[in-house]
């Protein structure tokens, strides 16, 4: 992006927040809960690391990281007054705004940053027949954790493709790589960074095969909007020859729309002045970038995140 292309939005949340400027000359201080991910997973380290570094900076501000199935529980947690942080796919993300499909209500939520590019795969042994989704017909696949960014995904891919008659099970990753090794899966679904260790490590394993998902990126753009991209799974990863086309959504750090904008303020300027440090295999904090960051469609900037990103921009 060239230019800061929500310029515009940027100048009227600053003016909105008033006192920002005030906020961000005191030290922020309180207690924050990051609902984050399943343990162990790319979300909660990524979630522990930058609450080491927000306490770190900030001393008298602590994050307290919850160990959740991620994207769509992290933004009921918000709801609910649980947590005032949170990591979530945009897609789910969007629908809270809008309190749509998961959400009977709309979430009162606010965007930080926009954090990076999670890609939608479909694993399969490699000996498998199914080539294509509409093959699932009649099998047993893991679509995911319950509320889960993944199973948000995995369910509307399916409907695209107009897969019905599967026996469903909502696994975690761990356990969606173990059943598969096992025998007791015939593929199973995942949404994060490339390469994601664990599949990695399945395929040093056990020889595996990724199905194709992105003739069904126009269908999921046209009923659910911009938070799908055509992407690919470069050729190298997972041991795959040649690239895989697939599905992509960009993860979101966001927040309640209540939290304090000087506090607000504190942890964006930590996410990018501490970036290098909170590089994760599966979630690499090191590609965050303040121009790519502001892009968060339908969810808008909290007021403290815009008057960093105000700041950065002069």
């Amino acid at each position: 992006m060239p230019s800061l292309s929500r310029r515009a939005f940027l100048t009227l949340s600053v003016a909105a927040m008033g006192t920002v400027a005030g906020c961000s000359a005191s030290e922020p201080r309180g207690a924050l809960r990051l609902a984050a991910g399943p343990e162990g997973g790319p979300y909660e380290t990524f979630g522990r690391r930058l609450a080491d570094e927000v306490h770190r900076t900030h001393s008298g501000l602590s994050v307290q990281v919850l160990s959740t199935a991620a994207s769509v529980q992290n933004l009921r947690l918000i709801g609910e007054g649980r947590a005032e942080l949170g990591l979530t796919l945009a897609d789910s993300a969007a629908d809270a705004i809008a309190g749509r499909a998961a959400f009977p209500h709309p979430v009162p939520t606010a965007a930080i940053a926009r954090l990076y590019l999670n890609y939608l795969h479909l694993v399969v042994p490699a000996g498998s027949p199914v080539l294509t989704p509409d093959q699932l017909t009649g099998r047993t696949v893991s679509l995911g954790a319950a509320e889960s960014g993944t199973s948000v995904m995995a369910e509307r891919v399916l409907a695209a493709a107009g897969v019905s008659g599967i026996a469903a099970r909502q696994l975690g990753l761990p356990e969606s790589v173990a059943a598969l090794r096992a025998g007791q899966l015939d593929a199973f679904f995942w949404s994060g960074g490339v390469p994601t260790s664990a599949i990695a490590q399945l395929a040093e394993q056990t020889a595996i095969r990724l199905v194709p998902l992105d003739a069904y990126e126009p269908v999921l753009r046209r009923a659910y909007g911009p938070v799908y991209e055509s992407v690919s799974i470069p050729a190298g990863a997972y041991g795959r020859r040649g690239p895989t086309r697939t599905v992509g959504t960009p993860s979101y750090l966001v927040c309640a729309t209540a939290l304090d904008a000087g506090t607000v303020r504190a942890v964006t300027e930590v996410l990018f002045r501490r970036r290098d440090s909170l590089q994760v295999p599966d979630a690499p904090g090191s590609r965050l970038d303040e121009r790519y960051a502001v892009s968060t469609g339908t969810v808008p900037l909290h007021p403290g995140a815009a008057g960093y990103y105000r700041a950065v921009y002069g």
